[in-house]
């Protein structure tokens, strides 16, 4: 199971930007896995960016991708309470970012992991718990509690 960690949960974004948004992500994916630079990690998600926005409407974003060399599945969490224009499906501003970054080797548990992201960020009342949040704490207790049905 992906575990999320405080030292990957950004809970308030400065980026005002979509490449902003993917920079700092990008940062703190890079000190939360300590083996790749920003610079990679922001490559690695520009590339899948080019394939089409991972905004996926109602506020929420995963950026993702595959990377070789990496270890673990690798999940961090960032909020923009004023949102951010992230070219998403429904062209409204994103609060809510879920990266996630997998080695090229685990295909099932990466899909696994964006499955259970997904399901997490569908229910509106998790989406506003999330918001609302004023510890990291709460935020990786979202993300443990067990999935309710949808």
């Amino acid at each position: 199971m992906v575990r999320l960690n405080n030292a990957s949960i950004m809970l308030e974004m400065k980026a005002t930007s979509k490449e902003g948004a993917l920079r700092e992500l990008a940062a703190l994916a890079a000190v939360a896995c300590g083996r790749f630079t920003e610079e990679i990690l922001y490559s690695v998600l520009l590339e899948r960016e080019a394939l089409g926005s991972t905004g996926v409407g109602n506020g929420i974003a995963i950026p993702h991708g595959k990377i070789k060399g990496l270890d673990d599945i690798l999940l961090c969490f960032g909020r923009s309470r004023a949102g951010i224009n992230f070219e998403a499906i429904d062209n409204r501003p994103v609060h809510l970012f879920v990266l996630l970054l997998s080695p090229t080797s685990k295909a099932a548990e990466y899909l696994q992991a964006l499955a259970r992201v997904s399901k997490i960020l569908k229910n509106i009342d998790k989406r506003q718990q999330l918001l609302n949040c004023t510890t990291r704490e709460e935020i990786v207790a979202l993300f443990t509690a067990a999935p309710t049905p949808s």
